[in-house]
């Protein structure tokens, strides 16, 4: 069994930066591809990034390419999002499971944290 648990969302302003952490906890939790995913009001969840279980590799959606960045130490993750957009609100959430783009390949969830920016 994997915990996550996600913190750092909060009320910003457009063009500001913001940091994401989940804290993962479990036997075989550093085993895992950890990814983020978000979802906005009325829509589904959508991936954001994800890293491999080793760090050496990543992942990102077109919309977050370069300007966001995931990363890792042992098992917790993070999502560095810079110059954020209106179009970034959503709660975020972070997940332990394989390498994949679709929120059916991962195994544990946090519980979100809400990222709001405003325009």
């Amino acid at each position: 069994q994997v915990q996550l648990v996600e913190s750092g969302g909060v009320l910003v302003q457009a063009g500001a930066s913001l940091r994401l952490s989940c804290a993962a906890s479990g036997r075989t939790s550093s085993t895992y591809n950890m990814a983020w995913f978000r979802q906005a009001p009325g829509k589904e969840r959508a991936f954001v990034a994800v890293i491999s279980w080793s760090g050496g590799s990543t992942d990102y959606a077109d919309s977050v390419k370069g300007r966001f960045t995931i990363s890792r130490y042992n098992a917790n993750v993070y999502l560095q999002m810079n110059s954020l957009k209106p179009d970034d609100t959503a709660v975020y959430y972070c997940a332990a499971g394989t390498w994949s783009r679709d929120p059916s390949g991962y195994r544990y969830w946090g519980q979100g944290t809400q990222v709001t920016v405003s325009s």
